[in-house]
């Protein structure tokens, strides 16, 4: 006998709504030309960014990152990033400023945007419902770096299963950012990333390997192979 069966009540099925729950897609004049890393994940994650991380430099823009889990693990997430890492990485506090050479990592039980305080780039939380059956959101906080960020944006989509951060990602290079998304080959599972090639998000396709110093690279003014 099933669970529902046992509490005289349907089974449930979370609807899979959009960005749109949390904020609009509506671009914004950028006042700086300071860039700014956003990257999301999901199934296999947690060593994905891993390696992109311990690949930044110290004095990389300040990089902002949701992965998919569970609200009691991000904290440690983050904790053991700043151990291993040149860059400081802590898990993101509404209003906190993104500072050049530290990751912020999403709380398990919110979505984390992008937002703008006079000419700075801070940490926006927002317990709002999940997109995609996600809090945190992918396509939440890619849709806030398209708004906020723009042109000056580098978004990045790692291995993940299904399509989180899929449009997240469209709407950042429709709006000027520059994209990336790891390959088939070095996914744990290859859903998120496809998703948003499929649907153009995608400047570049990179293994997982080479996507920190692609991203150092890029900012640098280097073109690709």
């Amino acid at each position: 006998m099933s669970n529902a069966d046992n509490n005289n009540s349907p089974l449930t099925v979370q609807e899979k709504l959009s960005a749109d729950v949390i904020l609009r897609l509506e671009q914004h004049q950028c006042a700086t030309t300071e860039k700014l890393i956003v990257i999301g994940a999901s199934t296999g994650g947690t060593e994905a960014i891993k390696e992109v991380l311990m690949q930044m430099p110290a004095n990389c823009p300040g990089i902002l990152v949701t992965q998919h889990m569970p609200k009691t693990f991000t904290r440690s997430f983050a904790h053991r990033l700043d151990s291993v890492c040149k860059i400081s990485v802590q898990e993101a506090e509404s209003g906190m400023r993104i500072m050049p050479g530290n990751a912020y990592i999403a709380p398990g039980h919110a979505h984390l945007l992008l937002a703008r305080s006079n000419n700075h780039y801070v940490c926006e939380l927002s317990a709002g419902p999940a997109v995609n059956r996600h809090r945190p959101s992918v396509d939440v906080l890619f849709r806030s770096a398209a708004n906020c960020a723009g042109k000056n944006a580098i978004g990045v989509i790692l291995t993940g299963m299904g399509k989180d951060g899929a449009i997240g990602l469209l709407e950042m290079r429709q709006a000027g950012a520059y994209t990336f998304a790891q390959d088939e080959a070095s996914c744990i599972v290859y859903g998120m990333p496809k998703e948003a090639f499929t649907l153009g998000g995608v400047y570049e396709v990179v293994s997982l390997q080479a996507m920190g110093q692609r991203v150092v690279g890029y900012l640098s003014g280097k073109t690709a192979a």
